[in-house]
């Protein structure tokens, strides 16, 4: 029990040390200030502290633990070589013993925590599955006595035909990756043959369609030449291939037709920078006519693109961003328009009312539309992106009854013009 006198001069004292507390300047506690965090936390650094804390107990304990068995593990291997001058079984097993449990002992926690850092959870828990399985087949084997065929034959036998079957797996899984290995060098090797192959042919077109003051050629044996070369390298280059030829001849314009100067031959420039088309009478430097007939040209960016004219039967367009490409008395014949891409495609030219696929013998009327629509007889339009209203009309006038069904949107309403 306190002397309540005590407590009276304890509370004084400590009364008279705050009064003798000086205040603390602004500029002190500025300073102070800029020496303490912002937005310090008590909690938080109650924890800092407590882990630091706890992290160096443990430190310390471990050096304690490890300065302690290093006398014990002398000892253990002392015991286990008196056992082995003395040949004393019972000595040498008890040094064994003591052996195997101070290394254990030592060399768990360092195992424990490569583990940890080596090996996530999902992976540990996955060697423990693994390690869970051997043993249920193991005492599987046990249980239904499969496991004395083992002890009757000769472990020796067992133990190098698994080694063999072993070598085999990893002989197959070798090759197996050889072969990956190999077919990704194969491809990437044959796009940069490809991609060489399609540079040296954008150069050769450059130098056989123009002259020397960078104008359009118009000799016959030129546009022939051209032709050729096209026709033989849309047949050895694969979909994105073609698109990328497809896109540089359009974007040439050398697959529009231009109006020519009758004596001459020479295109007629429109005092824009570019050169007249004429829809009608002109002539294109290369023709596609059946260059593009049965292609795969699946997944490959045609986005204005100039087909026109282009006969295209049986064409594989699955896929396909035909974003504003003219397509105006294109052959689509049985052509697959699996989820292409028809925003802003040119089917026809003139009115939707007037307008109708081209014919055989038959002028194209480009002013109201008759003779200038793409035959679209057979093809699938199914999952079709970005279909218009106008474009899905002329597709159900014109596409045959077999094709309505695919249209996105339906032809319900829509009469069949095609008559079959």
């Amino acid at each position: 029990m306190t002397n309540p006198q005590d407590r009276s001069q304890s509370n004084l004292s400590i009364d008279s040390a705050n009064d003798n507390i000086e205040p603390i300047s602004d500029s002190e506690n500025g300073q102070s200030s800029a020496l303490v965090p912002e937005e310090s936390n008590p909690a938080e650094q109650h924890l800092s502290t407590l882990s630091s804390f706890q992290l160096a107990t443990r430190q310390q304990v471990n050096k304690n633990i490890s300065s302690n068995r290093t006398p014990m593990t002398l000892i253990a291997i002392a015991i286990l070589i008196w056992g082995l001058v003395l040949n004393n079984i019972w000595i040498e097993m008890a040094g064994v013993i003591f052996c195997l449990l101070m290394s254990l002992s030592v060399l768990w926690l360092p195992a424990q925590k490569l583990i940890e850092q080596s090996l996530s959870p999902q992976e540990r828990s996955q060697l423990l599955a693994l390690g869970c399985l051997v043993t249920a087949v193991i005492g599987f084997a046990n249980i239904t006595g499969f496991i004395q065929i083992f002890e009757a034959g000769s472990l020796a036998e067992w133990t190098g035909a698994l080694g063999q079957i072993m070598i085999a797996v990893l002989a197959v899984y070798i090759a197996w990756r050889q072969y990956i290995i190999s077919k990704d060098l194969t491809i990437q090797q044959n796009t940069i043959t490809q991609q060489q192959t399609i540079d040296t042919y954008f150069q050769g077109i450059c130098d056989l369609a123009l002259d020397d003051e960078g104008l359009l050629e118009d000799w016959p044996q030129e546009r022939a030449f051209c032709e050729g070369r096209t026709a033989a390298i849309l047949t050895s280059v694969d979909p994105p291939g073609k698109g990328k030829v497809l896109r540089f001849l359009s974007q040439s314009r050398l697959l529009t037709p231009l109006k020519r100067d009758r004596h001459l031959g020479r295109p007629i420039l429109d005092g824009n920078g570019g050169y007249q088309e004429d829809r009608l009478n002109g002539v294109r430097v290369i023709d596609l006519n059946v260059m593009l007939a049965g292609s795969d040209l699946s997944n490959t960016d045609l986005r204005w693109t100039e087909l026109s004219e282009a006969n295209m039967v049986r064409a594989n367009l699955t896929g396909c961003d035909l974003v504003g490409a003219n397509l105006s008395r294109t052959i689509l014949y049985e052509a697959i328009l699996f989820r292409a891409d028809m925003r802003g495609v040119r089917l026809f030219y003139g009115s939707l009312e007037i307008a109708t696929p081209r014919s055989r013998g038959e002028v194209p009327n480009y002013r109201t539309g008759a003779n200038t629509g793409a035959v679209l007889e057979k093809a699938n339009f199914t999952k079709v992106q970005r279909l218009d209203e106008e474009q899905r009309r002329y597709c159900c006038y014109w596409c045959g009854e077999q094709s309505r069904k695919t249209i996105p949107g339906g032809c319900e309403g829509i009469p069949n013009k095609l008559g079959r």
